[in-house]
Formats: structure tokens, sequence, C-alpha cells
């Protein structure tokens, strides 16, 4: 059995947690000897009840780490534990960092200069654009996006991120054989070419309500920062603020309209000593001071030039017209791919050529 291996098999044992393991490897010194050891002696450690520890003593009695394996294998996923020297730095040093990531795609270690991005899943248009011009200034300039892959925000973070042409992770509340919410697949597919997707959770662990809320504790712990876009005043994005600032990172927020409850979270972070976020700079200007050397273009506003398009950008730009078409149409009378069509839309977006509108259209601003 490899070290990774034995991270693995910890890993698949339930109800012994990221903490009860990190004890545990204190106390025996690898996980190869955390295996190996006896149950009476498994139970001497803090935390530890007889039940965990017997579980852990008989941990592959019905082989489940090779049938594990397999399933790596045959979706193409690597296995990163806290030994990798890819394996974000910052993450590691939270109280419950996990122990093993399940990696679809690969990670670089440029990805580890990170902004996460957090926010509602019923997303304004408000806030879908503000997440938009943010998360392609943030990747235009170099850093890594870091999401969760949900509806809404997190969607619209990495698909600008995309559009950027830059490198974005998604942290998923489920195994990779279970992607939620299954209408991102084809943007996880995107992700994995362009960054990665990344999980905690055993290939075949269905999405419930306690993996998303520990999930995010990853998203807050990989970045030196985070931002919220938008957020009502009790959803899972205030949690990770919380986590994010119990872990010491930078907390940044973007204000809204103060009679809309989608805005009361982001206001109330504000009002709590949030950084206030108007444009990518007022991030960039922070990342600068933590990473100097780090690729930024001089000016966050230094976006590639508006005329400047490629091919599938002037094919699309020419199927429109100063009045609203729905992106359907658009892809029709373009006769580009569906996915090429969402990248470019939001190039074109985000070069100010063309606004989004509710419903899914798009209208020419000149």
């Amino acid at each position: 059995m490899t070290r990774t291996e034995a991270y693995l098999a910890l890993n698949l044992i339930p109800q012994v947690g990221p903490v009860r393991i990190r004890r545990l490897l204190q106390a025996f010194g690898s996980p190869e000897r955390v295996l190996t050891a006896k149950a009476t002696e498994l139970a001497r450690v803090e935390s530890i009840a007889m039940a965990q520890a017997e579980a852990i003593a008989a941990w592959d009695a019905r082989g489940q780490v090779e049938v594990e394996l397999k399933k790596v294998r045959d979706r193409g996923l690597t296995l990163l534990t806290q030994e990798d020297e890819l394996f974000p730095p910052l993450l590691k040093q939270i109280y419950d960092a996990p122990v093993l990531l399940y990696v679809w795609g690969q990670l670089q270690k440029r990805d580890h200069q990170a902004i996460g991005v957090v926010g509602s899943r019923h997303a304004t248009l408000y806030g879908m654009n503000a997440t938009k011009k943010l998360s392609y200034q943030i990747s235009y300039a170099g850093y890594t996006v870091v999401s969760g892959l949900a509806r809404g925000i997190d969607t619209a973070a990495h698909e600008a991120a995309l559009a950027a042409k830059g490198r974005t992770v998604a942290v998923i509340g489920s195994g990779m054989g279970k992607l939620y919410p299954p209408e991102n697949l084809a943007l996880a597919e995107r992700i994995a070419q362009n960054g990665a997707v990344i999980s905690e959770y055993p290939v075949d662990r269905m999405a419930d309500r306690q993996t998303f809320p520990y999930r995010n504790r990853i998203v807050a712990g990989w970045c030196s920062g985070l931002l919220v876009v938008e957020a009502p005043i009790k959803s899972g994005s205030l949690i990770t603020a919380q986590q994010a600032t119990e872990q010491g990172r930078t907390v940044y927020a973007v204000p809204g309209p103060i009679d809309k409850p989608t805005s009361t979270g982001c206001n109330r972070l504000i009002q709590q000593g949030a950084k206030l976020v108007m444009d990518g700079a007022d991030i960039l200007d922070d990342l600068m001071a933590l990473f100097p050397t780090a690729p930024m273009p001089p000016k966050v506003e230094a976006l590639p030039p508006a005329a400047n398009l490629t091919l599938d950008e002037q094919i699309l730009f020419d199927a429109m017209t100063t009045e609203e078409v729905h992106i359907d149409e658009l892809t029709s009378r373009s006769g580009l791919a569906a996915g090429t069509v969402n990248v470019n839309l939001m190039r074109l977006e985000m070069k100010r050529l063309i606004r989004a509108l509710p419903g899914r259209r798009y209208v020419r601003v000149a």
C-alpha cells in the first residue's frame, strides 16, 4: 500500500473526520501505522471512541479501498494529500483541513494564489453582473478563482474566469460520481480543462445538507481572501465568510440596495468590517501586497481591446442587433456550439459590447 492509498483508507472510514485523523497521525506518525494499530491502542488517542477504534482496525474488511481506487482510475481522477506540493499551503493550516482531495483536472502551483467567490444561488441580475465583472478582472490579473459550482453566483464566477482564459477551481459538496447540481456537468468539464474540480468525498457520495457547509470551509481555507457578492442575511455564504474570518482570511463584500433581501448579508458584512468592493482593483491591491511577483497588468481596467475580437466573438456579435435576443436564438443564428456561445457571450459582455438581460437574453450596447 502506498502512502496515498493509506490516506484514502482513512478517509473512507465512516465517522472518523479530518480532526480525529490528524490526532491519530500525530499519535502514530503515519497513516500506515494508524491502519496497523490495534483497537485498544487507537482508543487511547484523544476523542477516539472504542467503536471508532474498532472501525479503523477493520478498515479493509470489505475491500473498499481497492473498489474506490478503481473508481478513481476509471474516471481519470488523481488523489492529493497534504504531503503533496500541490496541496494548497493555506488549506493545510485550517483546524479541520481535509486529509485527502479528489482532483478532476490538473492543479498548478499558481492555484495557491487565489480568491474565493461565493454568493446566493438565487442571484439577481445585479449580483450576476457584479460577479462576472469582478471574477473576470481577478482571473485576468493572473489569480485563480475558487468557488463551489453552485447555481447563481458560483456559476457566474467560474464562467467569468474561463472567459478571461484564466484558472478556476470548483470545490463540490458531493463525490465526483454524483456531481451537484447536475446541470453544471458541462461547466465542470470545462473547468477540469482549465483548472480543477475538487472533492474530499468518496466518488459515489451523494450531496446532502451537511456536505455543503463542510465544503465551504475548503473554499474559505484555500484562498487568501473571500469575496461575497450577494447573500441574504441567513445563507451559506455568510457561514463561509465567518469561516474565512476565523481562518484569518480577508473578507470582501459587494454592497447592494438597502431594500433588497439578497444584499442584506453583504451590507451587514461591510458594517462588521469586511472590505467594500466596487472594482477588482479593491481586491488586487491587497493581493499585490501579498504576492508582489504574481502576474498582474498595471491596471485592472486593461482588458483586451474591444475591437480585437476573435473569430467566434465576431460571429456572435454579428448575429446580434440592438434588439434583445434569447441565447437559444443566438446559438441558432451563429451556428456555434452552445458551450462556445456561453463563453463568448461572457467575453463580449466583459468587453462592454453587449449587455445581459433577465431570462438569458442579450442585446448590443452599440
